[in-house]
């Protein structure tokens, strides 16, 4: 009779017997260690059973506290595809649906161009085909601002569009602010409140929380880890301070959600089951599952450089929350995330009714990438590859192409001296979407402060004629140019920014500002 059973379960699709790879424990362990991850948490669930779920490492350097299943960790822009649920609920309660325009449900909401206003969807929502830029609109997200999620959607009116809208892929956090006010608007509840009443609890997240304050009392938390040499991701990891990396309250249903491994395995299985969790709660329809993976836009699919070549795409889309595309031929539904001093990633395979999610507190960006490949190849039946060594090596090219560039930029650099006395340059000037900064001279130094974000405060260092360097006082958050255009008269007219890493991540979206002069007031 068990033969037999073996052998039907086999014959069923979805329903073959699966494992973890042998030796899997050891192996994460071992990688962890080698690319000096401070802690990592997985979780296996397959067919519809958790078959691994485990903590790895410290939850904070030289604590001696171990991480284990239940240790929260940030998941970063994984949040998305809860936000992308929270909505399904309610086209599932038919209070709104896929194609409504957003203004039938947020009469404010307007983007630039008054005919984008007119046919935005709540599907373009979720969809990065806004024809906003990449990351465009982020700095009111990151670092963490005073700037209220309803007035974020308020400003999103004056980002002007990179291309014509439906047109192109580019990924942005800014548009699901205004889905979890869409959120509001249609429950009378926060974002925050109802992602945790209606889909944590029914789903059996018990520990999960959907915001940073929430997240401190827990005291079985990990915390962030970064590198912090001279340029992000080069050198050795370093605890950094939670409260300056926190996001902000605003950017909750972008990326706002801390879980566990066990945790995150009662979600995969609500994903696996279309809707309903081990419990049998069905938290959201059938319907609304397959609408949330089905492809909405087209992703650039380019190869993947030399030794993670065969790791490439041959097709990339974005459904709802989620990217879908190919590993080596085979569908998987997948979405990664990450914050400052944190990284993760959830990976469906449809088609083995198998799932798993990984966490590390630490901004590595070898570990998680390379053992879902290991594990993907496991349970497709592919080769063994040593994919975090492949991931790493790319990984320390780039920083170090990026450090090379960095140095080049500064031997390159002229000898000059500013165009005007330090308080010439001084003044409230103000961005249409960003808001309101200030330069001040005192004591023979510049200093810039962007007054609605508290860590981004600093010196302003002399690079170049009318060019200086911002870092910050956080000494976390990405220095930048500062350029200064000036009129005949001598008189600044205008600031732009840029990044000055080349290499800076880019939610660093500096180059989309616009300062100009505010006139003082009689």
């Amino acid at each position: 009779m068990r033969r037999f059973l073996v052998v039907l379960a086999l014959m069923i699709p979805g329903a073959a017997l699966a494992a973890p790879p042998p030796g899997f424990d050891k192996r994460v362990e071992s990688v962890r260690r080698q690319l000096d991850a401070a802690g990592f948490a997985v979780t296996i669930v397959e067919n519809g059973k958790v078959t691994f779920a485990r903590g790895y490492g410290e939850k904070l350097l030289g604590s001696g506290q171990k991480v284990d299943a239940d240790s929260l960790f940030q998941i970063g822009s994984v949040t998305k595809h809860f936000t992308a649920a929270a909505l399904a609920t309610l086209v599932d309660e038919g209070r709104l649906k896929w194609d409504d325009p957003v203004i039938d449900h947020l009469p404010d909401f307007r983007m630039y161009d008054p005919w984008v206003t007119r046919e935005m969807t709540v599907r373009d929502l979720l969809a990065h085909r806004s024809g906003l830029g990449l990351g465009q609109g982020d700095l009111m997200f990151v670092p963490a601002t005073n700037i209220s999620r309803a007035e974020v959607v308020r400003r999103i009116r004056y980002l002007k569009p990179a291309t014509s809208f439906r047109s192109s892929y580019a990924y942005d956090n800014i548009l699901y602010a205004v889905a979890g006010q869409l959120v509001e608007a249609k429950t009378g509840q926060t974002w925050e409140v109802y992602v945790r009443e209606r889909l944590l609890k029914p789903a059996g997240m018990a520990n999960s929380v959907t915001n940073d304050p929430d997240r401190w009392r827990v005291s079985n938390r990990a915390l962030p880890h970064g590198q912090l040499g001279e340029l992000r991701g080069m050198g050795a990891q370093q605890p950094l301070d939670e409260q300056a990396v926190a996001l902000g309250q605003n950017a909750g249903p972008a990326g706002a959600i801390s879980s566990s491994a066990n945790d995150m395995a009662k979600w995969i299985q609500v994903q696996l089951a279309e809707g309903k969790a081990a419990s049998g709660a069905q938290v959201f329809s059938q319907a609304s599952a397959r609408e949330m993976w089905k492809p909405v836009v087209l992703m650039n699919a380019s190869p993947l450089p030399g030794p993670l070549a065969e790791a490439s795409a041959q097709f990339s889309t974005y459904a709802l929350g989620w990217n879908v595309k190919d590993y080596r031929g085979h569908k998987i539904i997948s979405h990664g995330g990450g914050t400052l001093g944190f990284r993760a990633v959830l990976v469906l395979i449809p088609e083995k009714n198998i799932g798993f999610a990984m966490m590390v507190n630490s901004e590595e960006n070898a570990m998680i990438p390379g053992l879902t490949n290991e594990l993907l190849d496991h349970y497709l039946g592919l080769p063994k590859r040593d994919w975090p060594k492949a991931y790493d090596d790319f990984m320390e090219k780039r920083w170090a192409d990026g450090l090379k560039a960095a140095k080049a930029a500064q031997q390159s650099r002229p000898v000059s001296q500013p165009s005007l006395p330090l308080s010439g340059y001084a003044g409230a000037y103000a961005d249409p979407w960003y808001g309101p900064i200030s330069i001040t001279e005192a004591g023979g130094k510049l200093v810039i402060d962007f007054r609605q974000t508290p860590g981004m405060t600093g010196p302003l260092e002399h690079w170049a004629y009318d060019t200086f360097v911002a870092r910050w006082k956080d000494g976390i958050t990405e220095p930048a140019f500062v350029t200064f255009n000036l009129d005949a008269a001598g008189k600044p007219t205008r600031i732009t920014m840029k990044a000055v890493s080349p290499v800076a991540d880019f939610s660093y979206d500096y180059h989309d500002l616009d300062f100009r002069p505010v006139p003082v007031a009689p």
